[in-house]
């Protein structure tokens, strides 16, 4: 049997298999979602247009040390971050009740989100490889709904402070 043709049939079906959107980038217009959060509501991105700008911080796994370390930076910048008219979230793939209970444990009031179908991660661009966690990836959306920034280098340990300073330099309104 010739096993050559073979491997290349099947790597060809694997990178097709592996494809996603591109990635978004600033200036793009932000896919609107529709997803579950950890309070039980499920959030559009259409509900801020007009009202708020958005903060998606994607992370990998709940209860990983790296994501336990950016949701208590988050945690531990609540008071500067709500002084934003921003809504702040993290996403993941997790299902919602997983998520809930990570917010529960670290003492997070902050709303993690739920895109076990991962529609949401691949209009993004942040599926990794073989689609089974999100990239570490900060999308910053404006109140018209358009991309500003993306952070591809999200620092665990100071996402926080990182996210309400960059919500700064973008010139998002301070909460009257």
């Amino acid at each position: 049997m010739q096993w050559r043709p073979l491997l290349a049939c099947l790597a060809l079906l694997a990178g097709a298999a592996g494809a996603r959107a591109e990635e978004l980038a600033a200036g793009a217009k932000a896919p609107d979602f529709a997803l579950q959060g950890s309070d039980g509501k499920t959030y559009r991105l259409s509900d801020f247009k007009g009202r708020q700008a958005v903060v998606l911080a994607w992370f990998p796994k709940a209860f990983t040390p790296g994501c336990t370390a950016e949701l208590g930076a988050l945690r531990d910048s609540a008071a500067a971050l709500g002084s934003y008219e921003a809504a702040v979230f993290m996403v993941s793939f997790d299902a919602p009740e997983k998520n809930a209970e990570f917010a529960k444990s670290q003492g997070a009031k902050l709303v993690l989100l739920s895109d076990p179908k991962g529609e949401a991660a691949m209009a993004y661009g942040v599926a990794g490889p073989g689609g089974a966690l999100a990239k570490r990836w900060t999308f910053y959306i404006d109140a018209e709904g358009m991309v500003r920034e993306v952070d591809r280098n999200v620092s665990t340990a100071t996402a926080g402070q990182d996210i309400a300073r960059k919500l700064g330099e973008l010139g998002i309104p301070k909460r009257p």
